[in-house]
């Protein structure tokens, strides 16, 4: 495992001077509809794989926003952009495993992950600590190009996944594992997916947890 995490992060420090050319424009929407729906949560965000940091700039001042990433090269450009932006809402970016978060129980109104639960090595590990990290009522919230299930789209996938997994995004990974997962796990109440642009390519999904008086029934 710690062999897949460290070929993951040297990939990414690779990747990230030019993370934001290849990928600012093609994520934006998906990225701004995440970001709406964690606000609808509360003010007190983690965003797990935070990257770069081209969600910062569309979080509200008033927010809290704790940064976490595996990749030292990817932090340094997110730091950068906080610094050049003056984006006094991120209170922490920080280096931490998505599958070993070191903050308390129950700290955050919402968890944001993007285009990175496809390639956590143990991802529901991470949806684990993503549950555990939020507060009673709160959401996760996944965008990610999600595998189709079937039907021609499903076949055109098949057919350009190693193109797909050249570029980090998997074709095999389904909405029905978070699904799965979910029901599983007794930490999650209610999934939805929501198609974002391109076409449906990524999806918004969103994972709510029950609240105290729901567990309690």
């Amino acid at each position: 495992m710690s062999n897949q995490l460290d070929y993951m992060r040297k990939a990414y420090d690779k990747w990230a001077p030019i993370y934001d050319l290849v990928y600012d424009g093609l994520t934006a929407p998906a990225r701004r509809t995440a970001v709406r729906a964690a606000l609808s949560n509360g003010r007190r965000i983690l965003e797990v794989g935070v990257g770069t940091g081209l969600s910062l700039r569309n979080y509200p001042r008033e927010a809290e926003i704790y940064g976490v990433d595996l990749s030292f090269g990817m932090l340094v450009r997110a730091r950068e952009k906080i610094a050049r932006r003056r984006l006094r809402h991120v209170k922490l970016i920080a280096a931490m495993d998505a599958c070993r978060l070191g903050f308390p129980d129950e700290s955050f109104d919402a968890v944001v992950a993007q285009f990175v639960i496809t390639l956590v090595p143990e991802p529901e590990v991470a949806l684990k600590e993503m549950a555990r990290v939020l507060r009673p009522g709160g959401e996760i919230i996944l965008a990610n190009h999600l595998g189709a299930e079937e039907g021609l789209q499903a076949a055109i996938e098949e057919k350009c996944a190693g193109i797909a997994k050249r570029i980090g995004w998997s074709t095999e990974f389904k909405l029905s594992r978070i699904e799965n997962w979910a029901r599983a796990s007794g930490m999650i109440e209610h999934v939805s997916a929501k198609d974002a642009f391109p076409g449906g390519f990524f999806k918004v999904v969103r994972l709510r947890k029950p609240t105290d008086n729901a567990l309690a029934a």
